[in-house]
């Protein structure tokens, strides 16, 4: 299994993005900046900051400069602290940690967390901040700090006394809140310069915090910025900030343009997680899949670092129109080694779906998630006797995973075949494969199209034991219902059609009474939940299997019996307003409270014409 942590190790191409981060804040030779990274959930920013840091580590010049990374986690102070307290202790207690044995930068060292006391006790607001402020205990809250030596008592006046044993400065006058927010940046600066040091902090997580822990995040940036030998790499979502400013703000009316802003006042250089594309996507899933076999000892390490590194050069000359091609992967592998080849078959295949599908875009840690079910699956499937190929399960979980609505009709299509195989699925995959066009519920999906082609072909296979692994989406019923095959091409047939035509007929004629009376009722269970009951297409199969076998209207009418009165559309009236089977049911929603007043005027209107 792929774990979800960030990492060092490149398998995205990102070390150029990396190097160049690392680079600008060497060259901004110790006057302040602020970066942003930005990218959506799983995108890779967190292992994108972490390689800067490695880069950084790399950069020290003793004596002169050394880069003190601090990586500031809000979402893990969240409910706990406010996020700019946290954050100034962070601050504080590296800079604490870095003084040694020197007397005078311990003293200042000293100074800078008293002065980040006094920034933590006006965040408490109220009595606190008052009694502070004055010198005078308020309240409950004053008496209990006075109490614990926060001001001076009556035998030791507030003038005679500048700090207590606890380190708290005791002002002689009331305090300017932002004099001390001056002075305690001036003594932070002092300090990096003395000790040479660039301070530089990541924030990361920013997207995965409630909006108020968000902005408070930025704020308590807001005291840190600009600040001379200092840095901040801010990882974030752009449009999460975005909405975090929003709600914010609400009420206030701002537009779009004043949340961009916001984040960018504070963000001095904006930089993009690259996005994936086929090749990119290719690479990161076969070396996925190298990385796997070589932790299970089947795949040689030294030739696993070599595919790291051409794959990466190969990356960087992409623009020069040097792809990941399978024959370039095959190569990395070796043509002995048959189990890595079906591998990088597999990667091959997957990459160009993966990287286009609108629920996964090529978002790194999606497709190591995909992955990550494919593969427990396989080992779910050994301990109960099911033999199946690495390839298929990929195939059926990436519809799954991509086209949910067509895996939920297949897979109600699988449950009701006596043999688990889906003809109509059959028929699509060898028309995607000679480039023909397909039918529904096939056709006008491009991604469906390419998902056709991909090997094995599952039409022709049982799919059952593929369903019965995959009960973590859904849960399944493989009960036989004696179907013939012309009964099951009917039920297919019948699913799938939204007009009378020839071809529905004669599957009607060819499947005899008996079985049109089993597709008919096992079609419609299948389309419950895409039925409108609004227009014509929903009682289609009913009109028409009844129209040749009238002795299942009854049956017929059982079925349109359970349709919600309220959901009933005008759009079915009139082909059932022809039907003998079905008047009385018409008759019943005509007296119905809950149909509508125009479907009631259109079945007494229908009713007499059909008279």
């Amino acid at each position: 299994m792929w774990h979800d942590n960030e990492t060092t190790v490149d398998y995205l191409n990102f070390g150029v993005v990396a190097d160049a981060c690392a680079k600008l804040l060497q060259q901004s030779r110790g006057e302040p900046i602020s970066v942003g990274i930005s990218g959506g959930w799983g995108a890779g920013k967190t292992s994108l900051v972490k390689m800067v840091e490695h880069r950084l580590k790399t950069l020290d010049t003793p004596d002169k400069n050394t880069y003190v990374v601090v990586t500031f986690n809000p979402w893990l102070y969240q409910d706990f602290d406010s996020a700019r307290n946290s954050l100034l202790q962070l601050v504080g207690d590296v800079v604490l940690e870095r003084v040694d044995d020197d007397q005078d930068l311990i003293d200042k060292a000293k100074g800078l967390l008293r002065r980040i006391n006094v920034l933590r006790l006006v965040q408490l607001g109220g009595e606190a901040a008052a009694t502070y402020f004055t010198g005078v205990p308020i309240g409950s809250v004053g008496k209990y700090m006075k109490k614990l030596g926060f001001i001076a008592g009556e035998q030791e006046p507030i003038e005679t006394k500048e700090k207590n044993d606890e380190g708290f400065l005791k002002p002689e006058k009331p305090i300017s809140l932002p004099g001390e927010i001056q002075e305690f940046r001036k003594a932070l600066e002092e300090l990096l310069d003395k000790l040479k040091i660039t301070l530089v902090v990541f924030v990361d997580d920013l997207d995965r915090c409630l909006p108020k822990t968000a902005i408070s995040t930025l704020e308590s940036i807001r005291l840190l910025l600009f600040i001379k030998r200092s840095a901040f790499v801010i990882a974030a979502d752009n449009d999460f900030i975005k909405g975090a400013v929003r709600v914010h703000f609400a009420g206030t009316g701002i537009d779009d343009d004043v949340a961009t802003n916001y984040f960018d006042k504070l963000i001095q250089v904006p930089l993009q997680v690259p996005r994936l594309g086929v090749n990119e996507s290719k690479a990161y899933i076969a070396l996925l899949l190298m990385q796997r076999e070589m932790e299970d000892g089947n795949f040689d390490k030294d030739r696993f670092d070599s595919a790291m590194q051409a794959v990466s050069e190969r990356l960087k000359k992409a623009w020069q129109g040097e792809s990941i091609t399978l024959s370039f992967l095959e190569a990395q592998v070796g043509q002995t080694n048959t189990k890595m080849l079906e591998l990088m078959k597999l990667a091959d295949g997957l990459a160009p779906l993966l990287s286009t599908a609108e629920v996964v875009k090529g978002n790194p840690r999606l497709m190591k998630r995909f992955l990550n079910t494919v593969f427990l699956r396989k080992s779910l499937a050994e301990p109960q006797g099911i033999t199946l190929d690495l390839e298929a399960l990929a195939k059926w979980h990436l519809i799954e995973r991509c086209a949910p609505e067509l895996s939920a009709l297949l897979a109600n299509l699988v449950t009701s075949a006596s043999d688990g195989r889906v003809s109509i699925l059959h028929s699509a995959e060898v028309a995607a494969s000679k480039g023909e066009g397909l039918s529904p519920p096939f056709e006008n999906d491009h991604f469906v199209a390419q998902w056709l082609q991909l090997k094995p072909l599952l039409g022709e296979a049982d799919l059952r034991p593929i369903l019965h692994l995959s009960r973590d989406t859904d849960t399944r019923d493989f009960g036989a219902d004696e179907m013939t095959q012309a009964g099951r091409q009917l039920r297919d047939a019948l699913v799938v059609a939204t007009s009378k035509n020839d071809f529905l007929t004669r599957a009607i004629q060819d499947a005899g009474p008996q079985q049109a009376g089993l597709a008919m009722k096992r079609a419609w269970q299948l389309q419950a939940n895409k039925r409108t009951w609004r227009g014509a297409a929903d009682v289609l199969m009913l009109v028409e299997t009844c129209r040749i076998f009238p002795q299942h209207g009854v049956l017929a009418a059982e079925l349109l019996s359970k349709a919600p009165a309220n959901l009933v559309g005008g759009g079915m009236i009139p082909d059932l307003a022809n039907q003998a089977w079905a008047l009385e049911l018409l008759k019943s929603w005509a007296e119905h409270p809950d149909v509508e007043a125009p479907v009631k005027r259109a079945i007494k209107a229908l009713a007499k014409v059909s008279k």
